[in-house]
This record gives structure tokens, C-alpha cells and sequence, in this order.
């Protein structure tokens, strides 16, 4: 049972950055794809970015784009979520989640989500 665990949410001023942690255990993750999505309130869960584990290729949503970083360490079944220039419209609950296969950016698409993290952005 592939499992998702997030780390690193709170509260940070407008300008600031974070670092979020998705641990992954449970399964083979050589053919998956990591993705982070979030989900402010009232709104829908939104793609943010995606990488996939074997080769680290990535994708990013245009609103974050040149200001976060997705990562993954193979050795520790982890994936990476670094956020720099945060903006309040940034303030969200932020999701890790994993599927099989192509890179994806609608959550349905995913098969495996975290419990979220959230993020709070003070302006």
C-alpha cells in the first residue's frame, strides 16, 4: 500500500520560502510519477508540479513557474517541494500525490495522495 506522508507547511511572510517533504513508502516508485498539487479554500485542488522518478523530468504550473523547485531523493523515497518568493495567493493546503505512468496535471489522474500540508503566506 503505497503511502504519502507531507512535511513542512506553516506560516511565512510574503517573499519568504519553504521547503515541503512528501516521504513515499509502500511500493516501487522507479515507474511513478510525483506530483504536488493544492487547494485554497473554497477553490479547487490546483496542479502545482510534477516529477517523474526515474529520470526527474519536470513540470510546473505557470503561477509557480521560476519560483519553486521540485525534487526527489531516490535514496530516501522523497520528494521536494522548495518554494521561494511566496505570495499570499501561495496560501493553500498542499497535497503530495503519486500515480503509474505519464505526467499528469489534474488530481483525478493520481491514484495515491498525503494527508496535506498547509501553507500560510502573510502579506
Amino acid at each position: 500500500q503505497v503511502q504519502l506522508v507531507e512535511s513542512g507547511g506553516g506560516l511565512v511572510q510574503a517573499g519568504g520560502s519553504l521547503r515541503l517533504s512528501c516521504a513515499a513508502s509502500g511500493g516501487i516508485f522507479s515507474a511513478y510519477v510525483m506530483g504536488w498539487f493544492r487547494q485554497a479554500p473554497g477553490k479547487e485542488r490546483e496542479f502545482a508540479a510534477a516529477i517523474t522518478w526515474s529520470y526527474g523530468n519536470t513540470n510546473y504550473a505557470d503561477s509557480v513557474k521560476g519560483r519553486f523547485t521540485i525534487s526527489r531523493d531516490n535514496a530516501k523515497n522523497t520528494v521536494y517541494l522548495q518554494m521561494d518568493s511566496l505570495k499570499p495567493e501561495d496560501t493553500a493546503v498542499y497535497y503530495c500525490a503519486a500515480k503509474r505512468g505519464a505526467v499528469a496535471v489534474t488530481a483525478p489522474s493520481y491514484n495515491y495522495w498525503g494527508q496535506g500540508t498547509q501553507v500560510t503566506v502573510s502579506s
